[in-house]
């Protein structure tokens, strides 16, 4: 693994090994500061056709390989990947602008990742079903062929591994495109890991580029399954663009998730759950807490606590590993995220704590008396923001979660933990958390939301895996050649 002054992928992309792409060079700068991270090339369309004709003839002979060949590379990957985790983390803090810290876990989930994907490469991949003929019948999992990767800035490392570890365990070929101002942790890496474990020349290919070039992946007549990470509006356009082509598609995209605090709940405990699900990676996370319904009984209590942990974290550049709030990705999102404020206390909320920046670093926000039609409480902010609903029932409390475009994660504090499960299947989400964050996921589970948070499958768990990326294909087998009357 390359990680000293000039990288194995300085000024190169991975297609067919590491080369110059037709692209320009990209610079990759750190948010907040603006240094250096590294310079890489770029993909163009001619790029892409050449990088789906050599995966389309690598694939075939890696979905032939014996799975344990694909599993030990994953394997080998992830020991890699782990011993190098500490020199690789500060520079994916710097590159996506977030915390050491955040940048351990990622690197931590990606390992776990990789790992669950060797175990998929063994799994039983087929099912014997019954027949009214004498004949063997069954079904089987074979592998879609070439699978386009869109993955986005806000987790590149783990949001790209996520389906590119399982759609090469199983046997199929990938072509990658990274956000291009992650494209090093949300691509590159991936591939060092990979080619050094083992991985075939020409089953993985990694191509950073704008958006014209993701465009390009979807619509591409030689990529029969996209699996996109991203914005609700990104989704609804890849879905558009690839329904001529009758596609499959895999979209796990925004989400607006609540965080319902109990009257009989822990206050303090609440405020450090609700401060981890608002400000973790500075709120730009899609299970990020942005919409806390708290009851009047605790409201005061849970603001000022909430208030004191917004202000106690550290803010600050990625290279001090003290600090757990870096820079927002860029002055785009800032925009976007002061705009909301902005428009939240003209629509009448208030600004308990936040609520202002400096360059890209936006403070730890807290709004209170947040009406249910507040542009702070209807869309999703993608920033560190925690907009605060005080609510009287819980009746009141379940239709104000429900009544969103989104539905990707609750979670329930109480003392009561039954009577929150009793509550949790009235809530339009894919996930409910009883006593823990909105920010929760594992790789051996199957991830993913509802409604506008997600469509087409789930992401992580065995069974998740093989429906995203594989197809079922029947077949029947008998001994003798079967006679009809013509």
């Amino acid at each position: 693994m390359s990680i000293t002054a000039e990288p194995i992928w300085h000024e190169r992309l991975f297609s067919g090994g590491w080369t110059r792409g037709s692209g320009d060079i990209l610079e990759i700068r750190a948010p907040g500061t603006g240094d250096l991270v590294g310079r890489i090339s770029s993909a163009t369309a001619a790029d892409l056709d050449e990088a789906v004709r050599s995966a389309t003839a690598a694939q075939r002979a890696w979905a032939s390989a014996p799975y344990t060949q694909r599993s030990a590379v994953m394997l080998t990957a992830a020991d890699r990947l782990e011993k190098n985790a500490a020199a690789l983390t500060p520079m994916l803090a710097a590159e996506s602008g977030s915390s050491q810290f955040k940048a351990g876990i990622e690197i931590a989930v990606a390992v776990a990742e990789l790992r669950e994907a060797a175990a998929l490469a063994s799994h039983p991949d087929g099912e014997l079903l019954r027949s009214a003929k004498p004949r063997l019948s069954f079904a089987r999992r074979i592998p879609i062929g070439v699978v386009g990767v869109i993955a986005p800035f806000n987790m590149p490392l783990v949001l790209a591994m996520r389906s590119v570890a399982p759609a090469l365990a199983l046997g199929n070929a990938v072509v990658l495109k990274p956000d291009a101002r992650t494209s090093i942790g949300g691509g590159l890496l991936i591939a060092d890991v990979l080619s050094e474990a083992g991985l075939p020349e020409g089953v993985l290919h990694v191509l950073p580029g704008d958006g014209a070039l993701g465009a390009a992946l979807v619509t591409h007549p030689g990529v029969p399954c996209i699996s996109f990470t991203g914005s609700t509006a990104a989704g609804r356009n890849i879905a558009a663009a690839a329904a001529p082509l009758l596609k499959r598609l895999h979209l796990e995209l925004g989400g607006n998730n609540a965080l319902l605090v109990l009257p009989d709940a822990d206050v303090e405990a609440a405020a450090s759950v609700a401060a981890w699900g608002t400000y973790f990676h500075q709120g730009q996370v899609c299970m990020t807490s942005g919409r806390h319904l708290v009851h009047r009984s605790v409201a005061e209590q849970y603001v000022q606590a909430l208030v004191r942990r917004a202000q106690a974290i550290p803010l600050g550049e990625s290279s001090d590993p003290a600090n757990m709030i870096g820079p927002l990705i860029d002055e785009r999102q800032r925009d976007r995220v002061h705009g909301l404020v902005t428009q939240a206390v003209e629509h009448g909320a208030a600004v308990a704590t936040g609520g202002a920046f400096e360059g890209l670093y936006y403070q730890p926000t807290v709004l209170t008396e947040v009406a249910g039609d507040n542009p702070a409480w209807t869309e999703e902010i993608f920033g560190p923001v925690a907009p605060v609903y005080i609510y009287d029932d819980i009746d009141e409390a379940i239709d104000l979660i429900n009544d969103s475009e989104y539905g990707l994660s609750v979670s329930i504090l109480t003392a009561d933990a039954l009577a929150a499960y009793e509550l949790s299947s009235r809530l339009e989400v894919g996930a409910v958390h009883i006593n823990d964050s909105t920010i929760d996921d594992e790789p051996n589970i199957p991830f993913g939301g509802i409604k506008a948070s997600g469509v087409g499958g789930r992401f992580g768990g065995p069974h998740a895996n093989l429906e995203t990326f594989t197809e079922l294909q029947w077949v029947t087998m008998q001994s003798q050649t079967e006679r009809y009357p013509f």
